[in-house]
Formats: structure tokens, sequence, C-alpha cells
């Protein structure tokens, strides 16, 4: 935590918040009464985010070790005459102009870029090898070249790029209200690049606007403008032509996505030799990853093949956390295809459009590459794949191999896992694509939608009142401060919630009942609203993983002892349902070791990013459970008859010496673990906090609940888009049953569902010449099994 300077961002939120506020609504006159208007440590401490990790880069963590300090944010959007060297009336109506113009301008002309990629050895072997024995002349060969001529002549022009960050400063001002960009890290990244680091740019992919975002910021901070790595199928030439002129690499015409792309033989080595030809030049790339197959995590690969064949000696990666209040209208899903006729109409609207929330941009600091690879920094060699984690405990109830860490080489697109890479470095390559997805997501700030998205979705579905709403929105503030996540808003607290109320109203409903003297504020029963509620709630997920796990494993401990009827304390049918709230009185011992195994099989399931790789998954386990002590949940049980676990000196025979002729006897030998026990807490808010943490992992676990259950009706094998395009129609038709929990049914999470049950061995591959197929196993085929992982998962699940 550092001490936050006033540099304004409290005033420009506040702006921001009275341009959406409407006249004062009799609730807010109300509640300002009860509430406190602004919690104490709000604008006067902010979290340092984005530091490196101090276990796979120390010596990178060691080079900026107390050189942090808030310097602040920077709102883009607010362009005046103090950022040009000019002043006067004039400059004041012409000053975004004359900013844009004074700013630093790395130009980058691609040369004769075209003959140094033809000479390498990845394209000459692949030409070589796909070339006729005798009379197949050179330029016949090259010619096979000509798709990816424009992609290899890619540049930055100078004057295009000023016109460009001029037109993107007017362009972004009708769509936001503003875009704050944190200013700690920049003077390490102004650093770097004085000393010749090549920066590579990492986020995680939300929209296409996230492409446009990163080099704008770096562009109006006087730093390298990155070649961007754009996943979009553009159909227009002349939008090609001027996108290939401001340094975005896209696609190939030829193809309508990155894993068409990979299909073809010579699309990998070119781009790996124009990834090593950049960087030779010394440019910075921008590049976006995500939990799907061949969406980002491929480009990682060719980078850390080059530092390891020696093309590059290094590489400085710096995590990028990019938030919106709202969710965007350009998210990438599958293919994204782009004409001019739509590029056109989406400017049109602009026109229109009333700026509506606000961007907090985060840039972490620059860490090394090969450092990271460096042997013990970054341990993969207990990587095992999920079916010999979980199938022990899942048929057989054994745990004896469920300690490792889950191995997911699906990040790679099998098109990259070439055989000259080990098991060991292909490891290797997804752990340096998870680290940097975990990195990405922690740099994000939350902001007030996500808060008040995530109490709507998982605390008060049937509905809250706005002054408890206040109250509990300065509560998970304080709590995400406390986890080092910073926030992306400032101001009054009622003036925050009415201005996230204001973004949110089309996904709830604000009933005003006459018998309560503020209204009632209930989500919107449409799955529209609680996908969008859903997506905005992520990042406080992510801050929560900890307690998710440990709460759901607490969950599934007390799931069992209301089955068994083991005590007579525990007084439900049951722990589903909102009833449990007052049925179930939770005076019941836990034993640690168990429930540190229900938490270590639960992280073996979560979504990809949700953990560092560089933890081990046993060390992640007990961690949640301690998180969920720390925040009140648990208590530990203490004997009456012994001595407290905390005083060691009145503990018999604990600090006596031994004496022995064994020169390898150690004291700590014949120490007994102690084993702990825990108990539920009673304060007023637990167990409402079990139950809320339980709810966030929820929505991932009912996916998975629900695509097992679709293994009885779906006739297999199928070709895999065929599968999951039955998956997520089955999701649908479940959730339209139930009339909620539409959470549950998006693409993305069929697509984890799909992929979470082929790691398991549920699912089988098969590679044909249409494509892979899947079908069910042979193990799978009984039902029996299909049930003890139904009831396996079903478990954890908290609805």
């Amino acid at each position: 935590m550092v001490q936050e300077k006033n540099d304004g961002i409290n005033n420009n939120n506040m702006n921001l918040l009275r341009q959406h506020n409407k006249p004062a609504l009799s609730w807010e006159l109300k509640i300002k009464k009860k509430v406190r208007t602004i919690p104490s440590f709000l604008g006067n401490f902010r979290p340092a985010v984005g530091q490196c990790c101090h276990q796979c880069t120390p010596d990178s963590l060691r080079k900026n070790l107390g050189k942090n300090s808030f310097l602040g944010f920077d709102n883009l959007l607010e362009v005046s005459e103090t950022k040009t060297r000019y002043r006067g009336w004039l400059v004041r109506r012409l000053c975004c102009a004359l900013f844009v113009s004074g700013l630093k301008i790395f130009g980058s002309p691609a040369g004769d870029r075209m003959q140094r990629i033809c000479q390498s050895n990845r394209v000459r072997e692949v030409l070589a090898a796909a070339a006729h024995p005798e009379g197949e002349i050179c330029q016949e060969r090259l010619s096979r070249l000509t798709p990816f001529l424009p992609l290899i002549n890619t540049c930055i022009s100078s004057a295009l790029l000023r016109f460009t960050g001029w037109a993107m400063l007017k362009m972004f001002a009708s769509v936001f209200g503003s875009i704050q960009v944190n200013l700690n890290h920049l003077s390490a990244l102004h650093k770097a690049s004085r000393e010749g680091s090549l920066l590579v740019y990492v986020y995680l992919r939300q929209s296409s606007v996230d492409c446009a975002l990163i080099p704008l910021v770096l562009f109006c901070h006087n730093l390298r403008v990155p070649y961007t790595i754009c996943p979009l199928h553009v159909n227009s030439p002349f939008l090609r032509s001027v996108l290939n002129k401001l340094g975005v690499v896209l696609l190939p015409s030829s193809v309508s996505t990155e894993l068409d792309a990979e299909m073809e033989t010579l699309y990998s080595p070119v781009m790996t030799s124009l990834i090593g030809e950049l960087l030779h030049e010394g440019q910075a790339l921008s590049v976006g990853v995500s939990a799907v197959s061949g969406h980002g995590g491929q480009w990682l690969a060719r980078i850390r093949r080059l530092i390891k064949d020696g093309s590059v000696p290094d590489v400085s990666l710096v995590p990028v956390g990019i938030s919106y209040d709202s969710v965007t209208n350009t998210n990438l899903q599958g293919s994204t295809q782009v004409c001019l006729r739509s590029a056109l109409q989406w400017l049109w609207d602009l026109f229109w459009k009333k700026p509506e929330g606000s961007v907090r941009v985060h840039l972490g600091q620059p860490f090394s590459l090969k450092e990271m690879c460096e042997p013990g920094r970054c341990r993969v060699d207990k990587w095992l794949p999920l079916q010999n984690l979980l199938l022990p405990v899942i048929l057989n109830s054994r745990v004896d191999d469920m300690y490792g860490k889950r191995q997911m080489l699906w990040l790679l697109p099998s098109f990259e896992c070439t055989p000259e890479l080990s098991p060991s470095e292909k490891d290797v390559c997804v752990a340096i694509i998870l680290h940097l997805m975990f990195s990405a997501a922690s740099c994000k700030a939350v902001m007030s939608t996500s808060i008040v998205a995530s109490l709507l979705l998982h605390r008060y579905r049937k509905g809250v009142s706005a002054s408890t709403l206040c109250l509990d929105m300065a509560w998970l503030t304080e709590e995400l401060l406390f986890r080092n996540r910073d926030v992306g808003f400032g101001g009054s607290l009622v003036e925050v919630v009415h201005y996230s109320l204001s973004l949110l109203s089309p996904h709830i409903i604000i009933a005003a009942v006459p018998s309560r003297e503020d209204p009632l504020i209930v989500p919107h029963p449409s799955a529209a609203a609680a996908l969008h509620l859903s997506h905005l709630a992520q990042t406080v997920t992510h801050a929560f993983t900890l307690e998710c796990v440990g709460a759901c494993a607490v969950s599934a401990m007390l799931r069992e002892v209301v089955y068994s009827g083991v005590s007579s304390r525990v007084r439900t049918d049951g722990v589903e349902g909102e009833e449990v709230k007052d049925d179930m009185e939770f005076d019941v011992v836990l034993c640690q070791t168990e429930l540190t195994e229900r938490a270590l099989q639960l992280c073996h399931l979560l979504p990809p990013g949700s953990m560092p790789p560089c933890q081990s998954s046993q060390s992640f386990a007990l961690d949640a459970i301690d998180s969920l002590v720390r925040c009140g949940v648990l208590i530990t049980e203490e004997n009456p008859a012994a001595a407290p676990k905390c005083d060691f000196w009145k503990k018999e025979s604990s600090l006596k010496w031994t004496t022995t002729d064994d020169p390898y006897h150690s004291d700590s030998d014949c120490e007994e673990q102690d084993l702990w026990s825990y108990k539920i807490s009673q304060p007023s808010r637990c167990p409402e906090m079990l139950f809320f943490l339980c709810s966030m992992l929820a929505g991932h676990l009912r996916t998975l609940c629900w695509t097992t259950m679709a293994l009885d009706i779906l006739d297999t094998p199928l070709a895999e888009a065929e599968f999951v395009r039955q998956i997520h129609s089955h999701l649908w038709n479940t959730a339209n049953q139930k009339k909620q929990y539409y959470e549950s049914c998006s693409e993305e999470a069929a697509h984890t569902a799909v992929r979470t049950l082929i790691d398991l061995g549920v699912l089988l591959e098969e590679r044909q010449t249409g494509g892979v197929f899947l079908g069910v196993s042979p193990l799978f085929q009984l039902s029996e099994n299909r049930q003890k992982l139904h009831c396996f998962i079903t478990q954890y699940l908290y609805s």
C-alpha cells in the first residue's frame, strides 16, 4: 500500500458521476443520513498493483524495489493547454492537435525485412520440404510467401500515427467518460526503453478496443508504439492497408480465425521469423491472451522459442490490466469479421452516442522472460494430466495421486507443440501463458459496476434495499483493497452507487415500495442481464478465488455431514436453497486435513488463470483454508484441556533437547504435526459470507454439472465445433427450464466445461480428416461412473 497524493483522480470521477447523475432521488436523501459518505481509507491509500512475482522473477523485482511511489492517474481524454508547450485562447481550441504533434514517435520502416525472413532457417526449411525434387526455381518457391507479404511489410508511419492518435482521442471521447492510466510503473517502462530492453505488453482479451487502447496509452506518454497482434479478420483492402501502416499484424486475408491460420504450413515459421526480426529491430509488441486454445498463447511460445534458440537475448514482459465500467459491444467471440461498411457504421453511431462509463488501464512492472525460465524459478516438474489427479478420487475415493499441478497443453495449438519441444518445454510455455493471464487479471482495477454486479448476482438475487447495498459496497471495497486490488472509482459512497446503478439500469429493476424508506433493487431475470452482470463480476471473483475455494470446501464437508446425519446440531435436509440460512446451525468441527483435500481437489477444476502457476496446488489449498480464518468464516477449535496451539512454551516437552547417537537425527523428525480443526464462526455476517463466497464459483461448477448431464442425451462422436454447439444449446435449454442461472450458459463457459471433461478423460479426442471429433470414453459410457462424476462436482455447488 502506498499513500495516495491529491492527483485529481477523485475530481475526475466526481465530474463523471455528475454527468450521469439526474436530480437527487428521494432515496439518496434518506440514506445519506444513515450511511457514511466515504470510507476513511478510500482516497488516502491505494494498493501498489502490477509488481513482479517474487518467486519467478526476484531479480526484476529487486531492480524496482523501493522505487514505487504513487504518481497518480492521467486521463487521456482530458487534453488541455497544460499538456502542450503553448498557451493562449487559440491553443485551448487546438490543444489536442498540438499535443499530438509534440509527442515523440519512433518510426519503423519495413526495409529489407522480406529478404531477411526469406533467408531465415525456419522458412527455408519449410520451403525446401515443399519443393519439387528437380527444376523448381527459387522465384516460384518464394511465390508461396505472397499471401504473407502484407503482414511481413507491416510498418509504423509517423504521419499516419499522429493523425490516428488525434482521431482516436476524439473518438474515445464520444465513447467513454474518461480513460484513466495509472502512472506508477511508467517511469520503469521509460527506463527499460532507454536501456534498450525489448518490451512485450500482454493483456487479457476482452474486446477489440483493447488492441487500440494500449498503443494509444503508450503513444500519449512518449513510449514506443508496439506492433499489435490483432486477431481480427479484416475484409476491406483499404482498412488492411491503413492498419498495416499503424503496426497492426492482422490475420492473412485467406483465413477467418487464428486456428485456421495456424493450420497453414508456412504461417507459423513466417510469423516466428517476423517476431524475431521485429525484436531485432528493437520494436515493442502487444499480445492478447485468453483461456481458449490458439488465442494468443502461441505468440508467447514463439518468443520463448526465439530466446531458447539464441535468436533474441531476452525480452521484458509487461502485464496490462484494462477494466471497463460496462461491457463493450465488440467482444471477440470466435470469428470476427470487419469490413469497411461496418467500421463506418460504428463511427457514424459514435456521433449520436453519449459518453458512458470509464476505463482504467494499469501497466505492470516489466520482468525478464529469460529469468522466469531459469531452472528452479517456475517449476513444472509435478505437472500431471487432470485425469491422473482426479479420476482416482472420483471413481475410487483415493487421494494418493492428487498432489500435483494440472497440465494445460491445449493452451498451445496442437500445431505449435512440435516434436522438437520436449514435454517439459511445453509445460514451461504453458506456465508462461498462465502466469501472464494471472498477472494481467491481478492488474485490473475493480470497477464500481463490478462490485454492484457481484453483490446483486451472488448475494442478493431476490433484491436488496439501496441503503444495504451502500453498506455492502463499502464493506466489499475495503475487502478488495485489503487483498491488494485497486478500485476504479472515487467520490462519495452514495454517488458511486447511484452512478453504478445508472450504468446497470438496463439489467436491473428498481422498485419503489410504499412501505419501505428506500427502493428495492433486483437483478433483471432475463438471460442478457445475468450474462452482463456475470461478466462484470468476474474481476471480483478473481480477487476472492482463495476464499471461494475454501468456502466451497467447507460447503462440501457440511453437505457430507448433513447427508450422513452424524451431527444432531445440523437441522436441515440439505445445503441448497435460501432456507439454509435460517434452518442450519453450523456447530460442526471440521478437520484441517479433510478440508485441505477438498480444497485441493477443487483447485484442479478452476478455470485457467485463476491461480499462479508458480504456486503448488497444495500450497494454494492451504492458503484457501487460512484465508477463511482471516476473514472470520472459520475459527480454530481449541481443546479446553490442552494449552493453546499458539502457546509453545506451555506445551509439554516442546522445547526439550533430545540425545541420540544418530548423526542424521533431527528433533523435527520426531515431532508430530498438530492436527488443526475448525468451526464455523457465528457472527451476524456469517454464514451469509460463506454462501456469498460459494456462489461466486457456482456458475462455473453448475456449467460442469449440466455438461456432464448432457452426455446422457448426446449422440457421439461429433465434430468438436458441433459438440460445443450442442452443449451450449443444452445449457440454454436447462437454464430456460429453471428460469434462472443464465450466467452458466455462456459460450465461453461451454468451451471451458468441454475442455475440462476432455482433460478428465470423460471425452476422447479423435483426429480425423474432417477435424477433431469428440466422443464419450468407454470408462464414462457407464452411467454409474457418470453419476460419480456428477456427485463429485455437485458436492461443491451452492445453488
